[in-house]
């Protein structure tokens, strides 16, 4: 039976969907196209269909991770305007955000993976990621002489490597140690209060 243009397209949108959830939970390789298409209520003839190859897919579902994980840190900031990136901090750098494997930061989760991909995979990553720094960059001014967006360089790479150290142990109190000292860190740079980080 032949699929409408509109509901290819709907499928399409839930494969992107399915894999940004995936690979953030497997890693790019740690599933395959069988097992992706499965979980989005497919087959797996269907996927050359939609896309070129898989990473042409791994590129889309990195934008749709980073977009997603984008709207959270908004949604967060703009949920306590009067200090939106302690709202943030608290957000990122807590128990529940650290155990979210398939809908946690996709930096976290696959940048290492991102690294060893291709061109449109560290594309989609470093738009996502400029995202962050632009968000950041609102809440935190550079002392004179710095670089600009020098602060919210440091306090990304202090948020991320928190989480993905506290998700690589198994003793919670050393994984609630790694994301308190983050927070500590970020909010003693930029002057903005107190957060509420947990563990995983």
């Amino acid at each position: 039976m032949r699929v409408s243009r509109v509901q290819a397209e709907e499928n399409r949108q839930t494969v992107i969907n399915v894999a940004s959830r995936l690979f953030r939970e497997r890693g790019f390789d740690g599933i395959g196209l069988k097992g992706l298409m499965e979980s989005a209520g497919l087959t797996q003839g269907a996927f050359y269909k939609q896309f070129h190859s898989k990473d042409d897919l791994a590129a889309q579902a990195s934008r749709r991770a980073l977009e997603s994980a984008f709207r959270r840190w908004s949604d967060a900031a703009a949920a306590n305007p009067q200090d939106p990136l302690g709202e943030v901090i608290a957000f990122y750098l807590s128990a529940e955000h650290c155990a979210e494997r398939m809908d946690g930061c996709p930096v976290v989760a696959l940048g290492s993976d991102a690294a060893r991909q291709g061109a449109d995979v560290k594309a989609s990553f470093e738009a996502g990621i400029q995202e962050y720094l632009a968000l950041l960059g609102r809440w935190m001014v550079d002392a004179d002489g710095e670089e600009p967006g020098s602060k919210a360089m440091a306090a990304l790479s202090t948020m991320v490597g928190a989480v993905l150290l506290a998700r690589a142990v198994n003793d919670t109190h050393l994984s609630k140690r790694f994301l308190q000292a983050a927070a500590r860190s970020v909010l003693a740079a930029s002057s903005a209060g107190d957060a509420r980080p947990g563990q995983c």
